[in-house]
This record gives C-alpha cells, structure tokens and sequence, in this order.
C-alpha cells in the first residue's frame, strides 16, 4: 500500500516539476533566447543544472518551512501526495486562463487548508508567510521604481547589448593545442555583455530553484513511507528540467512571456531584482513565487521610467498638469543609447508616441490569481480533508 502510495506520489511531483519547469524556463531564459545570446537546448541545460543547485541549498529552507513550520505535525505521506493533487489543479486553472501560476502560494494554501481541518495550522506562521506576500509587491515595485527614474536610464545610454553575426567564440587550431579565440565579429563589449547575461541567467535559474523545487519535493520528504530529502530534491529537478527541455521552447519563444515587451538591458534588471527577492526570503524559509517579484519589478520600472518628467517637488506638490507620463518610455527603441531628458523636463517626441510598457488589465489578472490560486487550494483541501479526516 505505501509503494502504491508513494508511485503516486512521484508520478504527482513529476507532474507539478514538469509544468514548473515549463513556465518558469521561459521566464528565466526567454530574453537572452529572444536576444540571440543562448540557445534553447543550453539555457534548459544551464536551467536544470542551476535549479538543482537552488534547491540543494536555499530550498532546503522553504522545505522545511512546508514540511514543519505551516502545520505543527509532520506531513505525512499520503497528506502529501493529497497536496500535489491541489498543486497540479491550481497549475491546470491557471493554465485555463493563461497565467503563470503562483506554485509556491498555491502549496502554502493546501497545506493550510490541511492545518485548518486538522486544527493543526501554525498561524504565526502563516500569518508571517502571508505578511511577506503582502509586502513582495511592494517592495519589487519601488526596488524597481528607483532603477527606472534614477538608474535605467543612465545605464541605457552608456551599455547596449548586441548579437553579432557568426560565432562568439571559435577554436584557433594552428598551434598544438587548439585556443578559444574571439569569432569573426565578435568585440570585447559583446563578450563581456554575453558573460553578464549568462551570469543573471543563471543567477535567476538558482531562485528558481530555491523557491520552486521544494513545491513539488516537500510533499513527497519526510513521514512515514516518505522519500529522503535528497531523493525528492533530484525527482523534483529533473522533472523541472523536462519541462525546460519540452514545453518551455514555446513560452522561450515568446521572449519569456511578460519579460518580452522591454528591452533585453530592462529584463536584466528585472531578472536581478526578482532573484534577489526570491532568493532572500527562501533563504529565510518563506514560500514565496518568483513570478510575483518579476512582475511588480516590471511594472516598478515601468513607473519610474515614465515619471522623470516629475520632479520630487512637484509630486509633493500635485503641480503637474503641465508634464505627460508615458507608461511606454522604457520600451521606445529610439532611445537605446542616447540620453534620456532630464528629471523635470518633458520626453522626446519618440517617447511620447511609444506604446504603453503593460496592460493594466494584465496586472489585475496576474494579482486576481494571486488571491484566488492560493485561496481556492486552502478551501478545496480544507473540504477534502474534512470529508476524510483518515487521509491525514
């Protein structure tokens, strides 16, 4: 009985990795695919190689946050696998209506639901882990505010990251031992900007890792019949990097869906911001989804960018009929590599007719999932758990 349970349970985990690793591939690798700078088959290589690594260290973590800290009993196995049945529902719902699902929010809420029909729930706990999803928004969208008023733009015009046509590096065989050599366009500034790519790429791949993996492994760890940590680590991985490798082509094509209307230099930045976030609080143990960061933070740099022509004083004191805010100034092509005006002076004419950065309608799709993905796993799994109390 338990082997039968636990084959369920791994098919479940393997379940919840795949479709992981299908979107957020794309949201980690997307740009650079988009740009030229990496091709599929290696950024879902560098994916899963990265993502192990973040769920090895950092998201032991969140395991343990998942496994112990929401519910003050151990999760046993067959609660477990119960719980990668919510998971896998929220990631189909969400994929109804087209939205990157919040894994790790959906995970917490199944857990809780189980806490609530058990009165087993740790509200301190989840009080602080809801608490943090209050504030991540927050905090992405001023993080990101400051890097498109202040630093973007400066940024923007001194770096511009170009693909050059041919090879970036090639092996030069006329001495004994073959030697990497620069290809046949290939200039200093580009080679340092592809390794500063690669570098984010990977660095966003291991927050991945960190907030991700112990969504489709702390389920399946611990109690009785249970997987080692390490096992579950590895199941997890590699279904993450399956995912990376077949339906994430699709969402890399699409320049990591909402990454894909900026620039590649602006997703950098993103990418940055949201990693950080991400990976800071599943270091402290908090579930946290890497989506949540990367959208606020666009949406922050968003807003920056288009208040330049408001100065400080001005929005303190509402004197600013005179000056146009352009959601669309980050994304105008025309200014890559030249100037940005002044805070307090008005944009060029290119800026004002550039298009809008996001849709607000988009924005309250994605904050609508975030109340309503972890909301409905918490009632479903409080309702199955209720109706049978010998699961847990």
């Amino acid at each position: 009985m338990v082997e039968t349970l636990l084959a369920i349970g791994v098919i479940a985990s393997i379940f919840v990795g795949f479709n992981i690793g299908g979107s957020s591939t794309g949201i980690v690798w997307g740009p650079p695919v988009g740009a030229g700078i990496v091709k599929k088959t290696t950024a879902a290589a560098l994916m899963t190689f990265f993502v192990f690594l973040g769920g090895w260290t950092v998201g032991r973590n969140v395991m343990d946050t998942l496994s112990e800290g929401i519910i003050t009993i151990d999760l046993t196995l067959t609660a477990g696998v119960a719980v990668l049945f919510f998971i896998g529902l929220g990631i189909l719902i969400a994929n109804i209506f087209g939205v990157p699902v919040p894994t790790s929010m959906t995970t917490v809420g199944a857990i809780a639901g189980l806490g609530l029909a058990t009165g087993t729930l740790n509200y301190v706990t989840i009080a602080g882990i809801i608490s943090w999803w209050v504030v991540t928004p927050i905090i992405g969208f001023w993080i990101g505010g400051v890097i498109g008023r202040y630093i973007y733009p400066e940024v923007n015009r001194r770096v511009q990251i170009d693909k050059s046509d041919g090879p970036l590096l090639t092996l030069n065989r006329d001495g004994t031992i073959p030697k990497p050599t620069f290809g046949p366009n290939t200039t200093w500034t580009e080679l340092g900007t592809t390794v500063v790519v690669f570098v984010i790429g990977c660095y966003m791949a291991f927050s991945a890792g960190a907030s991700n993996v112990p969504n489709a492994a702390a389920p399946l760890a611990g109690g009785v019949g249970g997987l080692p940590d390490d096992t579950a680590i590895i199941i997890a991985t590699l279904a993450i990097g399956l995912g990376g490798f077949t339906i994430a082509r699709r969402t890399m094509e699409s320049v990591g869906g909402e990454l894909s209307d900026i620039p590649l230099l602006a997703a950098l930045f993103v990418m940055v911001t949201a990693s950080t976030i991400t990976t800071f609080l599943s270091w402290i143990g908090i579930p946290i989804s890497l989506v949540m960061a990367t959208v606020m933070t666009i949406v922050g740099i968003g807003w920056g960018r288009a208040t330049r022509p408001i100065t400080v004083r001005e929005a303190i004191s509402r004197d600013t009929e005179d000056s146009k805010i352009v959601p669309g100034a980050i994304t105008a092509e025309e200014m890559e590599g030249k100037p940005a005006a002044p805070i307090g002076e008005e944009e060029p004419e290119e800026v004002l007719n550039a298009g809008d950065l996001f849709n607000p309608r988009a924005i309250m799709k994605y904050i609508s999932m975030w109340i309503i993905g972890p909301s409905v796993s918490t009632l479903l799994a409080y309702g199955f758990f209720i109706l049978l109390p010998g699961v847990a």
